[in-house]
């Protein structure tokens, strides 16, 4: 359930500002409202957090991976001398990198002239010998020596091309030649410092893998200061007033006592108003047992409800696990889950919520494949363990025909039934939903919902006329819809204060809208094919890798067979997750959303409290 909320307003002597910050901090029950995102304090500090976490991420990719590193403290200056070393280590290896890649150039540029000094070259101008060097093909050396005006020496080819040092004025620059200028370095010395830089950074990167002794006391800094950097943006958004300091947000209602004890024994003041119409508090939502499981996914996704708006969150964990085990499909993939599950659980040596729900949703896959009688794609496997066969249900079985002589049109209709009846009987769910909600708000605009409810029933034998060619009255389908229609047009804006006449009237005006959103509904109520449509290309994704590797299961291809499998089925697994994201998580948030009029416009209450506890 969403829990409630109150406003809250805490006020303290300009003087007490930050004892009293840090106090509720303490308390941690506060979420700030209009929490400024920065301020020039708190940027210094975030500044200071990225260097850290910088520094942090390059001794763990020194790191060995094989080797147990015991932490040692550091906290205070030592800290800060350490962590400041440390940085410099890594701008110095990185100033070297730089010089490094430079000095590869040269080398690349001089190896092939030979190892000279540039030295030498200069004290023969000083001389007034001017020498140029250049590359050319044999033509153009051909042409070069048929100029009485030019003076050349050959010299060893430099790759591939003829090489020569013109003595005297350079060549013209349109001549087809490539000159070389040397740097000011000799190859002897370039190699030299390259060793050099080699040897500095070989050194660095050393200090820096033993440097992963103080990894956790780096993560401590790392969380101290980010918990200052919330302090100095909290102390930002506090209103000073003369010589009073006052801080707003909001408290869950079960908290309020708590905060009221903490007010008093400090002697600050506090005001405690319910919230407005016109303000959005964070939702705080209360997980109920095994309800809770459902949170790793809302985590993932990044939706949160708004304060005024249902929790859907028992709805949305039974019907996702159901559209889950029929988009994956496959018991065999379930097993997976359940094994990939388990494997987690001995590492970690907890079932976490995202490991239960991992085990649910392979549970509900194993269910819906054995109903089906779908292991990884394969009718052999059936036959080869026949008690298999028992768990199916024959009028839905992807291999109907081959097993039970039914027509795999007639067992694909029932499935594609069946993912009507889902459709329809959530968004009635819905539908209910909102009638009981309202009905206890005592808002009359729930006899429009009635009207949906109509609506949806009528519409989904609709879709079994069109689509499954299923009998139907079309009597009740028109008498149902226009009832539905009717009921909306009428009370769809009947509000709670707001006079009948007037609200007939507004819900009136919007009777194109009805319209459009009935025939919508239609199309909501089609949505849920794609339970059918995915889950029959997923099997037969599974069905061809099994083709592909049915001949070479045998023999010396065997290893190339099961190599087939392996990546097929996996690759039919990944493309399946997807198809979860896409698929199974809109019809929730999409088509049931909708019809409850969910917006998922919420953020999540996070209150005002230390986060670096030892």
């Amino acid at each position: 359930m969403i829990e409630g909320m109150k406003s809250v307003t805490l006020a303290a002597p300009f003087s007490q500002k930050k004892e009293m910050l840090k106090s509720l901090r303490k308390l941690g029950l506060m979420h700030v409202s209009s929490l400024k995102r920065s301020c020039e304090a708190s940027d210094v500090t975030d500044k200071n957090i990225t260097v850290l976490m910088n520094t942090l991420s390059v001794i763990r990719e020194e790191a060995d991976k094989k080797k147990n590193y015991e932490q040692v403290a550091s906290e205070g200056r030592d800290f800060e001398e350490l962590s400041s070393r440390l940085e410099g280590l890594i701008r110095r290896r990185s100033e070297d990198s730089e010089e490094l890649r430079r000095l590869g150039f040269a080398e690349a540029s001089l190896a092939p002239w030979g190892d000279f000094d540039p030295a030498e070259l200069s004290a023969l101008e000083g001389e007034g010998v001017r020498l140029s060097f250049y590359t050319m093909g044999k033509k153009e050396k051909e042409t070069l020596r048929q100029d009485e005006n030019v003076f050349f020496i050959s010299l060893k080819e430099v790759n591939k091309m003829e090489a020569v040092a013109v003595v005297g004025e350079p060549l013209s620059d349109s001549f087809p030649a490539v000159r070389f200028i040397p740097s000011g370095e000799s190859l002897s010395e370039v190699r030299a410092k390259i060793d050099a830089l080699k040897a500095d950074m070989s050194a660095i990167s050393e200090e820096l893998e033993k440097a992963n002794v103080y990894a956790d006391a780096f993560r401590w800094q790392i969380k101290l200061r980010s918990q200052k950097s919330m302090l100095e943006r909290v102390d930002a958004s506090c209103e000073d007033v003369e010589q009073i300091t006052l801080i707003h947000g909001y408290i869950p209602d079960a908290d309020l006592d708590a905060f009221r004890t903490f007010a008093k024994d400090r002697g600050y003041a506090w005001l405690i108003d319910d919230v407005k119409d016109d303000e959005m508090p964070p939702t705080k939502i209360r997980y109920k047992g095994f309800v809770r499981i459902i949170k790793p996914l809302y985590d993932v996704l990044g939706t949160v409800p708004g304060y005024r708006e249902y929790d859907i969150s028992l709805y949305f964990l039974l019907y996702f696990s159901v559209f889950f085990a029929m988009i994956i499909g496959d018991a065999g993939y379930g097993l997976i889950f359940i094994l990939a599950a388990a494997l987690i659980q001995m590492k970690t040596k907890k079932a976490s919520d995202m490991v239960i729900l991992i085990y649910v949703l392979g549970a509900t896959t194993v269910v819906w494949g054995a109903l089906t009688g779908t292991w990884f794609g394969s009718v052999a496997i059936i036959n080869a363990i026949p008690p298999l066969k028992y768990l199916i249900i024959p009028s839905i079985c992807n291999f109907s025909m081959e097993l039970f002589g039914i027509e795999s049109v007639f067992a694909q209709n029932t499935v594609m039934k069946f993912c009507f009846i889902l459709g329809a009987s959530q968004l009635v769910l819905a539908c209910v939903i909102n009638v009981v909600a309202k009905i206890r708000a005592k808002n009359l605009s729930f006899v429009a919902d009635i009207g949906w409810l109509l609506d949806v029933l009528v519409i989904y034998m609709l879709v079994l006329f069109l689509v499954l060619n299923e009998e139907v009255n079309f009597g009740i389908i028109i008498a149902g819809v226009a009832a539905g229609f009717v009921l909306i047009c009428l009370f769809g804006k009947q509000e709670p204060g707001v006079p009948f006449v007037k609200g007939m009237v507004k819900s009136l005006s919007d009777a194109f809208t009805v319209f459009l959103n009935t025939i919508s509904c239609f199309g909501n109520v089609m949505s849920y094919i794609r339970l059918f449509a995915v889950g029959m290309a997923s099997l037969a994704i599974a069905d061809s890798f099994n083709s592909m590797a049915g001949g070479l299961l045998s023999g010396f291809a065997l290893p190339a067979g099961i190599l087939v499998l392996v990546l097929g089925h996996g690759l039919n697994l990944i493309m399946g997750l997807l198809s979860v994201v896409v698929h199974g998580v809109r019809l929730n948030l999409l088509e049931f959303s909708n019809q409850l009029g969910m917006e998922w416009n919420g953020y999540s209450y996070d209150p005002f409290r230390e986060t670096a506890i030892k």
